[in-house]
Formats: structure tokens, C-alpha cells, sequence
């Protein structure tokens, strides 16, 4: 490519910045945070009526966790049509691995229950990748002669080896009517959180996820 004036070359050379910039600016998407649905589905047998008082119950064996689950998600999906009660606040807190279906049908029953959204840590995955070192060249517009530009032109900008661990966190969700009692399953989905901060941030993101999913299948 053959330049025919200094403001030509001013302008590639910006063009090349610009570039270079923007190669820089594509290696953080890598470890990128946010949330996704993998799997959504319907039950198409399901005949019943849309739920009036739904019952939210986040099985986590942190108290503080699924407390703040179960408040979120409820906050999340109540509506002027819909009640919706967090499972901390009429299910007390097993003391064993041993579910007491009977207490449970009892809660579902006297409080009024008519589907009950329950969610789950599926599972937590760490993955650690070796990013190799990139070097780029970044030009600068100084152009008044040759040795000037040549010394000053090509600035290396290093960016070194570095390891890189992502956690992927897993939830499902299944959406279940109370009557009859056994209980039909109307909608289960699966959630991936891509490098949350925290625990509250996976909450929020899949918290906002499932609500707009539900709302999507017409459920709320």
C-alpha cells in the first residue's frame, strides 16, 4: 500500500491504533460475568389453572442463601394476580437430610399453596486456562523525520502469560402445581452463571432470568 501524503499516513496510522485498541479491548469478553438459560420446557399435557399463590423454596444448605433466594425470586414474580410466600417463612429449617413429606404437605395444605418454583444447585464448575502473552504495536503520530518516527513510532504494549480461572455456576428450576397433591410438573429449566462475584450476584441474575422465562411461557 503506497501512501501519497503525510495526511494519508496520519490517517493509516490511526486506522492501525484503532486496531490495535480494539484487539486490546476484545480480551477481557473471556471472563465475561452474566447468566444463561440452557434448557427450557413446558409440560404440554398440563391442563390446569395458572397458580394464585405460589410457594418459592431455594434447597441450599446455607440458611443465609436460601433466605435471600427465596425473598428474591418471590419479590421477582409476585404480581396484583399472584401471592407468592418464600419457604422460610412457613418452612422451618430440616434439621437432617430427611425430608418430612408429611410437614411439608401439611405447610402446602393449610397455607394454600397451588404450585410450588423450586430451585437447586446442580453444580459449581472451576475451570483455570493459560492465556499466552500478546505483543502489540501501537503507532504514534509523530511524522516530522525519519529518525524521530522510527524512535518514536513502535511502543511495544506487553501483555504477559497469565492464568485464568472461570467459575461456572449451575442451577435448575422446576415449576410444580400443588393440586393434586402429588404435584404435576408445568415448566423445569436449567441456568449457567458465568463468573459471578458472589453469591447475591448469581441470586440476582438468575432470579431476573427465570422470572421473564416464566412470564415468556405464560405462567404469571
Amino acid at each position: 500500500m503506497k501512501f501519497k501524503s503525510k495526511k494519508d499516513l496520519s490517517g493509516a496510522a490511526l486506522v492501525v491504533c484503532a486496531l490495535a485498541i480494539c484487539a486490546l479491548a476484545i480480551l477481557p469478553v473471556a471472563n465475561a460475568r452474566g447468566v444463561k438459560l440452557l434448557m427450557s420446557w413446558k409440560n404440554p399435557a398440563y391442563s390446569g389453572p395458572k397458580a394464585k399463590r405460589i410457594l418459592v423454596i431455594g434447597m441450599s444448605e446455607n440458611p443465609a442463601i436460601r433466605a435471600d433466594f427465596e425473598d428474591d425470586m418471590s419479590a421477582a414474580i409476585t404480581n396484583d394476580g399472584i401471592e407468592v410466600v418464600p419457604g422460610n417463612h412457613i418452612l422451618f429449617r430440616p434439621e437432617s437430610s430427611q425430608l418430612d413429606a408429611d410437614y411439608l404437605k401439611a405447610q402446602i395444605r393449610d397455607f394454600k399453596i397451588d404450585a410450588v418454583l423450586v430451585s437447586r444447585l446442580v453444580k459449581v464448575d472451576k475451570k483455570t486456562t493459560y492465556i499466552p502473552g500478546h505483543n502489540y504495536t501501537v503507532p504514534y503520530a509523530y511524522y516530522n523525520s525519519f529518525y524521530g518516527y522510527y524512535g518514536t513510532v513502535y511502543r511495544q504494549v506487553y501483555s504477559p502469560d497469565y492464568l485464568r480461572e472461570d467459575t461456572t455456576v449451575r442451577i435448575e428450576t422446576n415449576f410444580y402445581g400443588a393440586n393434586p397433591v402429588d404435584g404435576d410438573l408445568i415448566w423445569t429449566g436449567t441456568s449457567d452463571s458465568f463468573n459471578p462475584k458472589s453469591a447475591q450476584k448469581a441470586i440476582d441474575g438468575v432470579v431476573k432470568l427465570i422470572a421473564k422465562e416464566l412470564e415468556k411461557q405464560n405462567l404469571l
